[in-house]
């Protein structure tokens, strides 16, 4: 028996229509797509619960910095306005350090520079805080937005209009008393969107804290990346950061809207 006789000329065979293109096509995406869908799965199965971990250190860092600055702005902002030169100068010192500099050097200078002066720090007993490489972040992310949130809250008090402070004084209202029922409560509010942003841009510049070994949200995506060499690792990072901002500014814009109900639209009439 011939075996040429089994072949089969390929000119008898039947051309492939657009329409087997097109089928072929699909079976090579989707079979692409299965192949990307379950190693992604397996991506996030072995990596997803670092991400979370990472997500909840940066969200306690930043939760723990903006609650000190928050606390330190207000002195600093009343330092800023006082009439008394020493304290008015300190204050635009200190301000004028920490916004001129970058926070990544403030990190180095305190994580780093700190060892410079261990027999002072061991004598006061505070070491075992500076040789942390999270306490020393921490230290240096509440005093850094120590000093932008003291300019949006001095920003604040010079936008209470003036009515308001004569009207309290009218009413007999000593200075502190004004400050506690008037200026600060005025203030805040009036400053809300500024420090929105400012909220927003301290969890971006969290990302950072990885330099100095900090395994936050950014830090563990980049030991996931070393372990898997996956880049999509920082895609997920991405998103988890694009959610999280976008969650927030949705939340402080119906926030702005509860405090400040003269700026609501007026209701349309039926």
């Amino acid at each position: 028996m011939d075996p040429s006789s089994n072949t089969v000329d390929p000119a008898l065979l039947p051309e492939p229509s657009f329409i087997d293109g097109i089928l072929l096509f699909l079976q090579s995406a989707a079979a692409w797509f299965v192949a990307v869908f379950q190693g992604q799965v397996e991506l996030l199965d072995k990596y997803g619960w670092r991400l979370i971990m990472g997500l909840g250190t940066t969200l306690e860092m930043v939760g723990i910095s903006l609650a000190i600055g928050g606390l330190l702005a207000i002195p600093i902002a009343l330092a800023r306005k006082s009439k008394f030169a020493p304290f008015r100068a300190l204050a635009v010192s200190y301000v004028f350090f920490f916004r001129g500099t970058p926070l990544l050097a403030q990190i180095f200078l305190i994580y780093y520079g700190s060892g410079q002066f261990r027999p002072f720090f061991e004598s006061a007993g505070l070491w075992p805080i500076f040789r942390e490489a999270y306490w020393c972040t921490l230290i240096a992310f509440s005093l850094n937005t120590a000093a932008y949130t003291g300019e949006i809250l001095r920003g604040g008090i010079e936008a209470i209009p003036p009515g308001e402070i004569e009207a309290a004084r009218a009413l007999g209202m000593n200075r502190w008393l004004m400050l506690r029922r008037i200026i600060l409560p005025g203030a805040y509010r009036i400053a809300l969107p500024a420090y929105g942003n400012e909220i927003i841009l301290m969890i971006k510049g969290s990302a950072i804290a990885m330099v100095v070994t900090i395994l936050d949200l950014m830090g563990q995506t980049k030991l996931a990346y070393a372990r898997s060499f996956s880049f999509e690792i920082y895609l997920y990072a991405a998103a988890i950061y694009l959610a999280l901002t976008f969650i927030l500014t949705r939340a402080w814009t119906r926030l702005e809207s509860w405090m400040n109900p003269q700026r609501r639209p007026p209701p349309q009439a039926a």
